[in-house]
């Protein structure tokens, strides 16, 4: 009897998973993710900028709403903790004070890195095991190989992704109604 109620069960489970594989195309309301006050910001947001995003990863993640964007769509695909670390490493690496250094590389490695941490990214062992290592006399640096691989992860995977989800393409036509 057991065996019998499984599949239905399974049916309703895939139902719900396939609901949530679809997310990333449900939101086309980009006013939404905005940084600061989303209604100025997306008027100022030009269809020339938004459209230079798709040029190249480096691009989009130059620009304040580029960023906003993807990080928005990454939380529709449960997997933002790869941008927030990456931009996390970029702010470290601004770090001057050497006290300060050691403490929020502790804090980047226990978040991001470290095994079982609250946000783990995905990346191989090779390099969570480098890192660790680094975390033996923290430096600048000392995040370069595995916030290189988050990169490429993000810009061969999620970016091309991104680049073709209701989401950017609702936007680049929002921004192109603004102007007719």
């Amino acid at each position: 009897m057991a065996a019998l109620l499984m599949p239905r069960r399974n049916k309703g489970m895939r139902t719900r998973l396939g609901c949530l594989s679809h997310k990333s195309d449900s939101c086309s309301d980009f006013t939404a993710i905005l940084p600061d006050k989303p209604n100025r910001a997306l008027k100022r947001l030009s269809t020339e900028e938004a459209t230079r995003w798709a040029e190249s990863f480096d691009v989009l993640l130059a620009h304040k709403y580029g960023v906003a964007a993807f990080r928005a769509f990454l939380k529709t695909e449960f997997s933002e903790e790869n941008l927030e670390f990456w931009l996390a490493c970029e702010e470290f690496k601004k770090t001057r004070s050497t006290a300060k250094l050691v403490t929020k590389a502790h804090r980047i490695f226990e978040e991001f890195v470290d095994v079982q941490a609250p946000r783990e990214v995905n990346i191989d062992f090779q390099t969570r095991e480098a890192t660790r290592k680094n975390m033996q006399e923290p430096s600048l640096t000392c995040f370069d190989q595995a916030q290189g691989k988050v990169h490429s992860l993000m810009e061969k995977d999620s970016y091309p992704r991104f680049l073709r989800s209701k989401m950017y393409l609702d936007l680049l036509s929002q921004s192109q109604r603004r102007l007719s």
